[in-house]
């Protein structure tokens, strides 16, 4: 992050992950789980489904659902979360390629 300021106000430039700007640990994968939660949400909203019916696609309860829902996402794992859009109907592809960097990065793209 870069800090500058704006107005007379301190302003820090966000890295693009919240999680890593708040330096919590894992930061990565909480910003992938945070993606596809969003996904789910946002497919759940436009197909018009109860969190009910949400459960019954998932394989998942209603009260996960719920939660799901309100962003707690941190009992589910990558996995489980990508298993959920798949119910919902996505395909989801997951692509390696080499980076110049020592360690590689995890990133969520939408097609």
């Amino acid at each position: 992050m870069t800090k500058r300021i704006v107005a007379g106000v301190e302003v820090e430039t966000s890295s693009g992950n919240v999680f890593a700007d708040l330096e919590l640990p894992d930061a990565e994968k909480l910003q992938i789980k945070s993606g596809l939660t969003i996904e789910i949400a946002k497919t759940i909203r436009e197909q018009g489904l109860t969190q009910a019916e949400a459960a019954r696609r998932m394989g998942l309860t209603q009260p996960k659902v719920s939660s799901l829902l309100r962003g707690e996402f941190s009992n589910f794992s990558e996995r489980k979360l990508m298993d959920c859009l798949n119910r919902l109907g996505y395909d989801i592809e997951i692509r390696l390629r080499k980076t110049p960097e020592t360690v590689g990065h995890l990133l969520l793209t939408h097609a």
